[in-house]
């Protein structure tokens, strides 16, 4: 998921590093230091791991003892860490198979000769290195680099590199006032930051990216389950009426929704309020069949508010937890069809009105979130496809933009490929390595 988004972020970390140690090198405030360089990603694991390792720590408080002793001696094992510096250009080459016999008498010329191609080709310094020892997981070889004079991330650092930033955001189908958000959250987080080693910006990049986002995506609200419960406590079924344009997978998400609530004890029943599209009643009651609950429903072209109504008044009658409301697909500019929708939420007076939107299709699924928030007022949104989605505009942006919270996505095609949206799973997802599967459990 995310990969788009997360080369973005990842190369505005590798831009800043390139800018900052550029700069340096031509002041001679440059030297190589002994140690690994870490990955924008290789740090968000190491970050995890040392917060794990913390847990971890403070269970094992009644062995201190032995533990505190433990820990001294790794610290004077640490301490011996330092190698001795290389000279500046010889950072691209490994050391280790020329260990036994140290060139001590190069003439400068010599020295001289190994300068020249190294300059040309600075960033080019860990490229040949698939050849040496074999490397911690986390890590990379080299390429670490401390200033001798500390420097300070300044506006002038950062104005290429935010434009960038921004640029590739809206390419990656951000809404525009995300993007800027982001940006103007990473420029006031990073201005104005000591830099002593280069491992350092890749971590405060990491930060600021992570915080911004963080900030775009947690957008505070209750879950539909929490819901449920307090409508039960009331002797009430929580009534859900779903909207959205033709074609995002809102029937087979409702159908989703009833197997998921009935794995957790709860009795479900949907209303086929789609009355005017062909084939769509009987679309809704394939998959009531298939999840196996109740079906309200009426003659085609018959009076969709009346169905929602007839389904909220069997939940209540029936004792059943949750009626999930059906409506037919719609243009967000089609004012009859609209005014239709509104009068559904007059009858059924829903508790929830979810927008149900195609992560795939990005900055147009917020658009038509923000239109039909406009006519309807939203209480959330459900995105589906989500797990296709490379680039992530529409996961990053909807909620930002309608100041309403996603509630579910969708995760695929089978009725169990749905899951509560949870912020802190969102952000493990777009800051993980590509490629690599961050699980709901563990986030």
């Amino acid at each position: 998921m995310f990969e788009s988004l997360k080369k973005k972020f990842s190369r505005t970390s590798d831009k800043l590093e390139e800018e900052l140690i550029e700069e340096a090198q031509e002041e001679n405030n440059l030297e190589e230091e002994s140690g690994k360089k870490f990955s924008f990603f290789s740090f968000g694991r190491k970050d995890k791991k040392e917060e794990e390792d913390s847990k971890s720590d403070v269970a094992k408080i009644p062995q201190e003892v032995e533990s505190i002793q433990e820990t001294d001696t790794s610290d004077d094992e640490t301490s011996d860490d330092k190698d001795e510096k290389s000279g500046f250009w010889s950072f691209g080459k490994k050391s280790s198979d020329n260990k036994e016999e140290p060139q001590e008498e190069e003439s400068a010329e010599e020295i001289q000769e190994e300068e020249e191609p190294k300059k040309s080709h600075f960033w080019s310094r860990n490229k040949d290195n698939d050849s040496s020892e074999e490397n911690d997981e986390d890590e990379e070889p080299s390429g670490m680099f401390s200033f001798i004079t500390a420097k300070t991330i300044s506006e002038k650092h950062l104005e290429d590199i935010l434009w960038e930033l921004e640029m590739g955001l809206l390419e990656g189908d951000v809404a525009m006032e995300v993007a800027s958000a982001v940006v103007d959250s990473v420029k006031d987080d990073l201005v104005g930051r000591k830099i002593k080693r280069s491992n350092d910006i890749t971590e405060y990049t990491y930060n600021a990216l992570r915080n911004a986002v963080a900030e775009i995506i947690d957008i505070p609200g209750k879950s539909m389950t929490e819901m449920i419960e307090a409508k039960k406590a009331q002797g009430e079924p929580l009534v859900v009426m779903f909207v959205g344009i033709n074609g995002t997978g809102k029937t087979t998400t409702i159908g989703k929704l009833a197997n998921y609530y009935l794995k957790k004890g709860y009795t479900p029943v949907i209303a086929a309020a789609d009355t005017f599209r062909a084939g769509a009643i009987e679309q809704v009651n394939y998959h009531a069949d298939k999840v196996g609950v109740k079906l309200i429903k009426h003659q085609k072209g018959s009076d969709p508010a009346a169905v929602a109504f007839d389904a909220v008044e069997h939940a209540k009658a029936q004792g059943k937890e949750l009626v999930l409301i059906d409506t037919a697909g719609r243009m967000q500019t089609n004012t009859n069809l609209m005014d239709e929708m509104k009068k559904i939420k007059r009858v059924a007076k829903p508790d929830l009105v979810v927008f149900v939107g195609d992560a795939l299709t990005g900055n147009d699924a917020t658009q038509q979130a923000s239109k039909f928030n406009e006519a309807i007022d939203l209480d959330g949104v459900i995105l589906t496809k989500a797990d296709a989605d490379s680039k992530g505009g529409a996961s990053l942006s909807i909620g930002y933009v309608i100041k309403k919270p996603i509630l579910f996505l969708g995760m695929g095609q089978g009725y169990d490929d749905i899951k509560e949206y949870d912020a802190d799973w969102m952000l493990n997802q777009l800051f993980s390595e590509s490629g690599e599967e961050v699980n709901i459990n563990e986030a």
